[in-house]
């Protein structure tokens, strides 16, 4: 008789397969995302310094008014691989159109107060006489394509819950281009200056969230799922997505007080802080992908009652995770030179960051496990964990950070506590993936 192989090692090359299979389309998707402001960047700072701060000012409360609704991919993908997982793909579909329906009603709400709020909140933020005016007509425009901006969010987590990460890509790398081409002629072409930006990205945007819809009726008609609005699966998007909700919240508060921490240590420090901050970012990217895949995969999973798979899963995924991390932190030590003089002459400002990008290298192995576990939660729709756990990782990291200038620590000391923030999340998220109160079979949770 002649032997089975080993299970465990088919089990791993299994998840290996469908880890990267959903992990790479997804870190494109995600790099091609930023490639929007750099591209509005690069069009627009040829206009002149104060329309390119007007730019900055406009751009960093536009993606945080879009980020703070990431929710609506990562509550989106749980529940709609869960029903792929238990074979249901019209109720997966129908899912979905709710999240999207959502998505629909929060952008006409955030378009309702920014449009008018704007030019207060250019004051608040201290843009200048000469930048607000830049400001608030970017801001205004740009405000028009956010419900279609979250349309994108909550479609993409339909198609990662249908465990398709390639057309995310596709469509993010022809929104990026799309954007880039109408920036240029809107800018130069048809001489708008920095509204033919903001109408740039508004088109492209709505065309990124046009092609999406397209997939999602075809889908829906498909399988017999309605389309129309439903006011119970709203309300259940709703509150399946406020934890997450309060999650991403803390997790800003976070980078906020880094930063105005950061600030007050000094010009150099806060510049250098900034360039540290960029590279944590992007590093991020690649971990997140994984991260992603694990929402998708642990959906399925358990939506398809299988809860030993599930478990394997997330062990597999926990070792891409560390591994992942290892390797991008030797990156940064070898790469510091390089990396930073691209970025700056000054001496005093890469005196500052090299011994925090060594903090940064060291913290990566911490960093893989932590975005991986976090992924598993979320596709286990584990959410009002994940929110008291970034209450309380906030809640350690606040007191550590304001001390650090009070105790004459510099950027080093900063960046320690944000690993001591990272090892925080790593204690609660692995305690929590240990104890297997996350594994909740069945195509609910």
């Amino acid at each position: 008789m002649t032997q089975a192989p080993p299970a465990p090692r088919a089990a791993r090359r299994r998840h290996d397969r469908e880890i990267v299979a959903l992990a790479v389309p997804a870190f494109g998707a995600l790099v091609a995302e930023p490639l929007f402001v750099l591209a509005d960047s690069a069009v627009v700072g040829h206009l002149g310094t104060a329309q390119l701060a007007g730019l900055g000012v406009a751009s960093a409360l536009l993606m945080t008014a879009v980020g703070v609704f990431v929710f609506l991919a990562y509550a989106t993908t749980a529940a709609v691989a869960r029903r792929v997982g238990a074979g249901d793909l019209r109720a997966a579909i129908r899912q979905g159109m709710d999240g999207i329906w959502l998505a629909l009603l929060i952008g006409a709400a955030v378009i309702a107060v920014t449009l008018p709020a704007a030019p207060s909140l250019m004051e608040l933020l201290g843009a200048s006489d000469t930048v607000a005016p830049y400001a608030t007509t970017y801001l205004r425009i740009s405000a028009c394509g956010i419900p279609a901006m979250l349309v994108v969010l909550a479609a993409t987590g339909v198609l990662r819950g249908l465990q398709d990460t390639k057309t995310p890509l596709y469509v993010a790398v022809g929104g990026f281009v799309a954007n880039a081409v109408l920036n240029t002629v809107l800018v130069y072409g048809a001489g708008l200056g920095i509204a033919g930006s903001a109408w740039g990205t508004v088109i492209a945007q709505c065309g990124m969230a046009a092609v999406y819809l397209n997939v999602v009726v075809r889908g829906a008609r498909k399988h017999g799922a309605s389309l129309r609005p439903d006011s119970t699966g709203i309300r259940a998007c709703a509150q399946a997505g406020a934890p997450l909700l309060v999650r991403t919240l803390s997790l800003r508060a976070i980078l906020l007080i880094a930063t105005a921490v950061a600030a007050r240590l000094g010009d150099a420090d806060m510049a250098a802080h900034q360039i540290i901050l960029s590279l944590w970012s992007l590093l991020a990217f690649a971990l997140d992908a994984i991260a992603i895949a694990g929402q998708a995969i642990i959906g399925r999973y358990l939506g398809a009652d299988d809860a030993r798979g599930a478990r394997e899963a997330c062990r597999r995924m926990v070792q891409w995770g560390l591994v992942t991390g290892v390797v991008l932190g030797l990156l940064v030590i070898a790469a510091r030179p390089l990396f930073l003089p691209l970025f700056s002459g000054d001496s005093g400002v890469r005196d500052a960051a090299l011994p925090a990008l060594v903090m940064v290298a060291v913290s990566q192995p911490v960093c893989g496990i932590v975005f991986v576990l976090d992924g598993v939660l979320m596709g286990a729709g584990d959410g009002p964990y994940l929110a008291w756990a970034m209450l309380l990782t906030l809640a350690v990291f606040a007191p550590v950070a304001l001390l650090v200038p009070l105790l004459g620590g510099g950027l080093t000391a900063l960046w320690g506590a944000m690993t001591l923030m990272m090892t925080m999340r790593l204690l609660t998220l692995w305690l929590r993936s240990r104890s297997g109160g996350w594994i909740v079979t069945g195509a609910t949770r």
